[in-house]
Parts: structure tokens; C-alpha cells; sequence
């Protein structure tokens, strides 16, 4: 009889806990020279993704993050013609984002090539419409020495990192977020993948300190992502203008109707405004004299 192998989600060791999924087929296994990335079948969540130990994307559920990162800054700002995403080499988040027929130009900037190899082969959902967009242009880079040195301006800009370990560190700190603010327009936005503030809090609050002190306005939305377990996720939002966070359902669904109303399958124009209001604990967490 066969073995089974479980692999095992080991970001929350330090909390004294992981999670396990069952593997039914291991598609692709690798040591990079930046990461150890496993991409395996499970029963339930189908297709799962997991870069040093901790899950980035599984087909049963990736819709809530990358909706979620990538329509809620883009309605936010409501006229995106320039879009960075800095990471996200699955391309999940880019799908969503050429949906929009705003966008001009969407420029990925992936630290590993081999990220975005592999999800051309086991992602073509994400994929495919994807490079066949002529606004995508796909960059082969570090996201921090992007960010600092060009001299082009985004209206967005989407943080899809890993967690703050090894080569996603630096896209936590202080001076990657300044460079993003340069970057941006006057009236841009920037969203940041944040973790789960029950179990990391700490993240959470590091990020909305040192986006306090180089946007008006910044504060987090959530979403509930079931593969990202501990409660809610947290997605950073810094706005160059305070007014981005604060529109109406209304407002929002006037700008989904201009986009053509596309589908969806966890944002709508009432989640998104909904998302900002903060469970008392994540609102604790970024409260000022929290931060």
C-alpha cells in the first residue's frame, strides 16, 4: 500500500500549529535560487501552490484573493489607466486586472521567472488570457530595485508578495513603500497583501505605521480566504488622497456598470464597501495609537 503524503503549511510554526493537505499528485517541485516551491493536487482545494512552506493559491479558492487585490483599488480609484503589480507570478491578479477596460497598461514585475514558467503550464486559466493581452508587459526583476529606480507613474500599484521571509522581507519595509509612493500618481492607491491579523499582527501593524507616514490615508480591507487560515486576511490600502477609501455602494456600482459589469464571484460593489469595516480586533490592530 502506498503512503500518503501530506504537505504541510509551516508559516505558523511559531504560533504552535500547521496545516496539512493531503497530496494525490505532486505536479512540480523545485529549490530555486530564491524559494522551494510545490505545486500538488488535493482532493478538495484541486491545484495548490506552496512557496517555502506557506500556501500562495489553490484553484477552489483563489477567486476571494485575487478579486478582492484587484478590484477593490482599481473601483477605489475609479479612472486606473497605469497598473504595477509587483509579484503575483501566477497571474491570477492580472487576469482580473486586464477585466477592466480602463487599464491601458498592466506591468508584472516577478522576481523569479520560473514562477511564471510553471503557472504557464498548470495555470492557463490565469495565463492564457493573460499574455494574450497586448496592455501586459511582464518584467523578470526584483520588485524593490523596479520600484526605486523607474521614473514611470502608476495609478495602481498591488503588492502580491509572499510573507515577510527571505526575498519578500524587503517589499514589508519602510523604504519599499516610499518607493511605491513615489511611483504613484496624486491621486494613486496601492493595496499590500498583509497576512492574517489574528495570527500576525505584527505585520499588520508594522505595514500601516510606516504607510501612515507616506500616504493621507491608509487602513486594511479583509476578505475570508479559507486556504489562508486564522480569520480574516488583510489587504493594505494607502491612498494619495483620503477620499478613495470612503466611497458609497453607489459610486461603486456606477463604476462596475462603466466596466461592463463583469463576473464575479465573491466582490461586488456592497462587499467592497463592507470590507472596510473592520472586525474590532483588526481595527484595534491599526488603530494610531496601535500603530
Amino acid at each position: 500500500m502506498t503512503k500518503k503524503r501530506w504537505i504541510s503549511e509551516t508559516l505558523f510554526e511559531p504560533n504552535g500549529f500547521r496545516v496539512s493537505y493531503e497530496a494525490k499528485r505532486v505536479l512540480y517541485e523545485q529549490y530555486t535560487a530564491h524559494q522551494n516551491l510545490v505545486l500538488f493536487e488535493n482532493g478538495f482545494f484541486g491545484k495548490m501552490l506552496m512557496l517555502d512552506g506557506a500556501t500562495q493559491v489553490t484553484t477552489r479558492d483563489e477567486f476571494v484573493y485575487h478579486e478582492m487585490m484587484s478590484h477593490v483599488p482599481i473601483f477605489a480609484h475609479g479612472a486606473a489607466k497605469e497598473v504595477l503589480i509587483v509579484g503575483g507570478g501566477d497571474c491570477g491578479i492580472a487576469e482580473e486586472v486586464l477585466k477592466h477596460k480602463s487599464v491601458r497598461r498592466l506591468t508584472q514585475v516577478e522576481i523569479d521567472a520560473s514562477v511564471v514558467e510553471f503557472s504557464k503550464r498548470h495555470f492557463p486559466q490565469f495565463t492564457r488570457p493573460v499574455f494574450r493581452d497586448s496592455r501586459f508587459d511582464l518584467v523578470i526583476d526584483d520588485g524593490m530595485a523596479f520600484v526605486a529606480r523607474t521614473e514611470r507613474r502608476f495609478d495602481v500599484i498591488i503588492v502580491d508578495s509572499t510573507d515577510p521571509q527571505g526575498p519578500g522581507r524587503v517589499l514589508f519595509s519602510r523604504r519599499f513603500y516610499a518607493a511605491c509612493a513615489r511611483a504613484l500618481t496624486a491621486g494613486g492607491v496601492m493595496v499590500t497583501q498583509n497576512g492574517v491579523p489574528f495570527l500576525q499582527p505584527s505585520e499588520l501593524r508594522s505595514s500601516i505605521r510606516h504607510l501612515r507616514g507616506l500616504f493621507a490615508d491608509a487602513s486594511c480591507y479583509v476578505a475570508a480566504i479559507p486556504t489562508y487560515v486564522g480569520g480574516h486576511m488583510a489587504m493594505g490600502f494607502a491612498g494619495k488622497r483620503r477620499t478613495l477609501r470612503a466611497q458609497s455602494v453607489a459610486a461603486i456600482a456606477r463604476r462596475y456598470a462603466r466596466a461592463g459589469r463583469f463576473a464575479t464571484r465573491y466582490w461586488t460593489p456592497e462587499v467592497h464597501v463592507a470590507a472596510f469595516a473592520l472586525p474590532r480586533y483588526i481595527a484595534d490592530i491599526v488603530a494610531r495609537d496601535g500603530a
